[in-house]
């Protein structure tokens, strides 16, 4: 790894770190802080064809800041990322859940990947991905 790429690297890993705990802490604007006007976002709940754009990214999450208001935790377990000149991706495990939820399925957690690009030499989250496994089926 270059120096750069360590750099690139350090500056996502900051980047997901500040919108995770903006997401913990209900504050919009700074979720909204680092993703393109263009992000595209397909999310646990509706719609399921995901949203696009700025706008619609920020309507989904007062109904999630509602939810979490209620005791619900919402924490990076685990992160990695790969990061090119001017792409990247990052996935992670996340604690998302409250506290009753999390203790009744210990192993069940949030799974987010993040697309980056950079843009006049800042990253930009441009597309965003969550999903809960199904843990209705037989565990493999």
């Amino acid at each position: 790894m270059t120096r750069n790429d360590a750099h690139d690297e350090q500056q996502i890993r900051d980047l997901i770190e500040r919108w995770a705990a903006a997401v913990h802490a209900g504050d919009l604007d700074a979720v909204l802080a680092d993703h393109a006007d263009d992000i595209v976002m397909y999310d646990v709940p509706p719609p399921y064809e995901g949203v696009r754009g700025i706008k619609a990214y920020r309507d989904v999450w007062p109904g999630f800041f509602e939810w979490q208001a209620s005791g619900a935790v919402f924490e990076i377990e685990t992160l990695g990322i790969t990061a090119g000149t001017d792409v990247a991706f990052a996935h992670a495990l996340l604690r998302c859940g409250t506290e009753q939820e999390l203790a009744e399925k210990p192993g069940f957690h949030l799974r987010l990947t993040l697309g980056l690009r950079k843009e006049g030499g800042r990253w930009a989250v441009s597309h965003e991905h969550h999903s809960f496994p199904d843990l209705s089926g037989p565990e493999s």
